[in-house]
């Protein structure tokens, strides 16, 4: 499924849930193929998104239809006998070569923030090693007592 939620100028936001959706997929084959990452069954890797449930991404185009990034989340919650807080976690993000250091980037993360701030969470979580600087600058910080199964330094910001 996909849901316009802004359009200003010439850029056009979309809210992506349908992970078959064409123009996810070939955004997230682009985003892998600068990853140099080769996949061999990207219908399987789309329906696993489907599958999991609860993935959502905000994709951002040109008018003309070119993509500039997408970002995609997952809410996940974090449990204790006591305590328990559902968070976003930004799984994938990426923005185009050619539209980077042009805020294209921090307009996708704060429209990813906002749009789960609205649905209750408040904590943001993610694992970088190649964006660093970007995340620091939009107000996340490390979380030196949290380890990432990837070994990737983990992020996380509280947005309330």
């Amino acid at each position: 499924m996909q849901q316009i939620i802004n359009k200003d100028d010439d850029v056009l936001d979309i809210l992506i849930t349908d992970f078959t959706d064409s123009m996810f997929c070939t955004a997230f084959k682009t985003y892998f193929s600068e990853l140099g990452i080769e996949v061999n069954d990207w219908d399987g890797v789309f329906s696993e998104m489907n599958d999991e449930g609860d993935n959502e991404a905000f994709i951002r185009m040109t008018e003309s239809g070119e993509v500039i990034g997408f970002i995609q989340c997952k809410p996940i919650s974090f449990t204790s006998y006591f305590f328990e807080e559902t968070i976003l976690f930004i799984r994938e993000f990426w923005v185009s070569e050619k539209y980077r250091n042009l805020g294209h980037g921090k307009e996708l993360l704060n429209l990813a923030e906002t749009h789960f701030k609205k649905k209750g969470i408040f904590t943001s979580i993610l694992t970088t090693d190649t964006a660093e600087a970007f995340y620091i600058k939009n107000g996340y910080r490390r979380a030196p007592a949290c380890k990432a199964k990837n070994q990737d330094d983990v992020f996380i910001k509280r947005f309330a």
